[in-house]
């Protein structure tokens, strides 16, 4: 497989072209037919890069690239679109596009326009950079998190500790270790700032799901584990 396409282009039969010619080309293609659906698709799956319309109902190419920039920043963003001003093209760049690419169009120059950033970025060898944990992962290049098909909203903080617990999966960690390494700070006895984070952590992760996977070893510190150790 060459790489992972989403195509959001309202023109059917030109997105039914699209995903066949790159289909033959060895890519994994996937269409949306508005901007709200290509904004929940790329939320919810990692792509390799986005070619995107601007002229889209629900959300257009503008928004909709500006909304994907919130949670990806590495995803390559190629505008495929009929308008082709300089405003058209310095409003798109500044949504966080990095190519635009006008219509009409030869497939063979933006098949080489795709090609190039999915050789820039390595994304046929690159592992995707996650933890995983039961049904919980974690996403260290997009800061992203999911239980199951929910997104989980964490803080910095909050993303930090539990990326030290599942580094460190099935161990039990100190608290002294787990504050040097999420604060930085000297462990003091009279802090509860751990517990004070793990109990935020329980509640948006754990409460509503099954199997827990933070896990607390009274006297000795915590974990993360599909079962009890």
């Amino acid at each position: 497989m060459q790489g992972k396409i989403l195509i959001v282009e309202d023109e059917q039969r030109l997105a039914d072209i699209l995903c066949k010619q790159f289909a033959d080309e060895g890519f994994e293609v996937s269409v949306a037919g508005d901007g709200y659906t290509g904004k929940m698709m790329a939320e919810n799956n990692n792509f390799d890069i986005i070619i995107l319309d601007i002229n889209l109902p629900l959300m257009n190419g503008y928004e909709l690239c500006h909304e994907i920039r919130k949670n990806n920043t590495n995803v390559p963003i190629i505008m495929l679109t009929a308008l082709g001003t300089a405003d058209n093209k310095l409003t798109g760049f500044n949504a966080g596009a990095d190519d635009y690419v006008l219509k009409p169009f030869d497939f063979r120059e933006l098949l080489a326009r795709v090609n190039v950033f999915i050789k820039r970025s390595g994304a046929k060898q690159r592992p995707e950079n996650k933890l995983v944990v039961a049904d919980f992962e974690l996403n260290l290049d997009t800061k992203t998190a999911r239980r199951g098909d929910k997104k989980i909203e964490l803080t910095q903080k909050e993303f930090a500790l539990m990326e030290t617990l599942m580094t460190h999966k099935n161990k039990l960690l100190s608290r002294e270790y787990i504050i040097e390494k999420v604060w930085n700070l000297d462990f003091e006895t009279g802090t509860n700032i751990i517990d004070v984070y793990v109990n935020y952590l329980r509640k948006k992760i754990d409460k509503d799901f099954e199997p827990k996977i933070i896990h607390t070893k009274f006297g000795f510190g915590f974990y993360c584990s599909e079962k009890e150790l």
